[in-house]
């Protein structure tokens, strides 16, 4: 198996273009050509995780965090980000990233935040927005399918649950070839009217490329009639957080217990207890101060994330109950979920869940 199936694959759930601008997301050192030993997949990438993938045969890590933000114009090794890429290189060992793009993804981070804390229906906290592409292609009628079918199998059509999604409208379509075309239908010089279906349908921006030549490879026709239209829609199956009610309410306290047996963690900084029930819950892995306004608006009872600053919990406004329960601590359930996306579509592929914790934050 090369880099480049597992790389792949994680890039068809979690595009690259669906990482936020500040990100890093992708391969950071190594070649996609090379052939796969084991991949060792972490939170972080540090010294310690880089020499366990020595240890442990993996010529590839794959990480939530990337160990490159931004650029590097030496390598001195005087600090951790240039020790941790001059040894992966000395010893080729491919360093790969899936963060942000990996948060936005619908099945992705809170999503499996979300089962750990026996949540079900869960929606997006907030969507992404700008995302979404309707096509509308005309097509002969007797090939309207045929072009349909090979849409959708580039991912065209898919609106959350449902897949094949389209619309079509049948009508009249008048043209005429001159001396050099070679039309399918018609005959040069002469005006040519021909049954055909206006086929419509959605698709998320990443996967336009994909669809474009799913259309030039299905369509009949030597010049192709079709609109891409950029939508103002929300894209509800993308972004960030999450947001779901509890089957049955239950008392402040007990939900933070829930948080504290569920995140195996310490201590939880939180808001001042509001002597409420607790019935609907958002929550985002990380740093996900930035979400507070749209979990209040969602009308959350609690608010489950990592990394608030003191002046942020004043935003609360004795609305929410803020939970901070630490950034690693809130991401910890990232490397089993990136284990059983792979081992989904490489049912034989067992890559090693590191043994090393990289949570810089000690409690004493």
């Amino acid at each position: 198996m090369k880099i480049s199936e597992i790389t792949s694959y994680l890039e068809s759930l979690a595009p690259l273009s669906s990482q936020e601008n500040y990100d890093n997301s992708g391969l950071i050192t190594g070649s996609k050509k090379d052939e796969l030993t084991n991949a060792l997949i972490s939170l972080d990438c540090t010294e310690a995780i880089v020499d366990e993938a020595i240890k442990r045969n993996c010529n590839l890590i794959i990480s939530h965090h990337p160990i490159v933000f931004k650029g590097l114009k030496k390598f001195t090794g005087k600090n951790y980000v240039e020790r941790v890429i001059i040894k992966a290189i000395q010893n080729d060992i491919a360093i790969y990233a899936c963060h942000t793009n990996l948060d936005n993804f619908q099945h992705g981070v809170n999503r499996k935040i979300g089962e750990m804390l026996g949540l079900k229906k869960m929606h997006i906290l907030e969507p992404v927005k700008d995302k979404l592409i309707k096509m509308a292609v005309f097509v002969p009628v007797e090939h309207t399918e045929k072009v349909a079918e090979s849409l959708f199998n580039a991912g065209a059509g898919q609106i959350g649950n449902y897949s094949d999604c389209a619309f079509r409208t049948e009508g009249t379509g008048s043209f005429k070839a001159n001396e050099s075309a070679n039309p399918f239908v018609g005959k040069q010089g002469e005006k040519h009217f021909e049954k055909e279906n206006k086929l419509e349908m959605i698709f998320s921006s990443h996967k336009l490329n994909d669809v474009m030549h799913a259309l030039r490879s299905s369509h009949p026709y030597e010049e192709i009639a079709y609109d891409l239209i950029p939508l103002l829609n929300d894209n509800r199956f993308e972004g960030a957080g999450m947001v779901a009610d509890l089957e049955e309410p239950v008392s402040e306290i007990a939900m933070l217990e829930k948080i504290k047996t569920t995140f195996n963690t310490q201590v939880i900084r939180h808001t001042e207890l509001l002597n409420k029930q607790v019935k609907r819950i958002a929550w985002c892995g990380g740093s996900g101060s930035f979400l507070l306004q749209k979990a209040k608006l969602a009308k959350a009872d609690i608010f489950i994330t990592g990394d608030f600053k003191y002046h942020d919990f004043f935003d609360a406004e004795n609305q929410i109950v803020i939970a901070d329960i630490g950034h690693f601590e809130s991401e910890q359930f990232t490397i089993e979920l990136i284990k059983e996306l792979l081992q989904e579509k490489f049912p034989t592929f067992a890559p090693c869940l590191a043994e090393t914790n990289t949570n810089p934050v000690k409690y004493y």
